[in-house]
């Protein structure tokens, strides 16, 4: 909480480890995309839900880099939807990128450890790019936008995930709940953008046809009620994290229930 040093990041993953005990379904750090309310019958899909969802917007048969892979779960449905020439699994956590060097064996996917905002990728090298809720742990969106502008191939396209900030705290408790998240996971100030921030900030970097949807109904709400459902019964974690589990979630809801976060889809296009 208080010495996070120069990459919070993966100090923040670290700890979390392979094996999160909260993760909505074994190997998956998203969470997920639902039809239902947010129940243990749906779980097992709703996380590849949102990474079909999102890499749907992605081009067959070209160059697509993962850009904040987590522990290359995804990689491998990346890799089955859109059939790509090459995949690249971009990470700055390099002991996830170990982690899940067999998904990316399967996934035929080239690990790459790096930072999403100074791309190790030549201008013009790249047909998509995908982020599946990794956006806010960036060092800067801003700068993030201007490296897939540089590296996307003219009509190349980016997808990604995140979590806006739609509005500052007004009391105590909502600016208590918002601090200890950046805290906890080892974010910037910075990181608090609204949706029509983070999307002005894409036009910005030279992206166009910025489309944004808000799906915290389908992303947020779920994903809450099934973490507090798990969280009412022992979960075989230690009692000190189960208990600052419960605190945190009941920081989330606050934030959520009081319209501070929602969660976007983004697309943009390399014109």
């Amino acid at each position: 909480m208080l010495r996070q040093g120069g990459n919070p990041v993966a100090r923040v993953y670290e700890s979390i480890g392979s094996d999160f005990f909260l993760a909505i379904a074994p190997g998956w750090l998203n969470l997920g995309l639902w039809q239902g309310p947010g129940t243990e019958d749906e779980a097992g899909e709703a996380c590849p839900r949102l990474v079909r969802t999102i890499a749907s917007e992605l081009p067959e048969d070209g160059v697509i880099l993962d850009a904040g892979n987590g522990l290359g779960t995804q990689d491998p449905l990346i890799a089955g939807q859109v059939r790509p020439r090459r995949l690249l699994a971009l990470n700055i956590t390099e002991w996830q990128l170990a982690a899940g060097r067999d998904r990316l064996r399967e996934a035929a996917a080239a690990p790459v450890a790096g930072d999403a905002a100074r791309l190790p990728l030549a201008a013009g090298t790249v047909d998509g790019i995908i982020s599946v809720e990794a956006a806010f742990h960036f060092r800067s969106r801003a700068a993030f936008f201007a490296e897939c502008a540089r590296v996307l191939r003219p009509g190349g396209v980016l997808t990604i995930s995140d979590i806006p900030v739609q509005r500052w705290p007004h009391t105590p408790a909502e600016a208590l709940a918002g601090l200890t998240q950046l805290r906890v996971f080892g974010m910037r100030a910075s990181a608090a953008m609204t949706a029509a921030q983070i999307a002005a900030a894409a036009r910005a970097a030279g992206l166009a046809g910025v489309r944004v949807t808000l799906c915290g109904e389908q992303v947020i709400a779920p994903a809450i009620r099934l973490t507090a459902a798990r969280l009412a019964h022992p979960t075989g974690a230690p009692a000190g994290q189960h208990a600052a589990a419960q605190l945190l979630l009941r920081q989330v809801d606050l934030l959520w229930r009081h319209r501070i976060i929602d969660y976007l889809l983004l697309r943009a296009v390399r014109p």
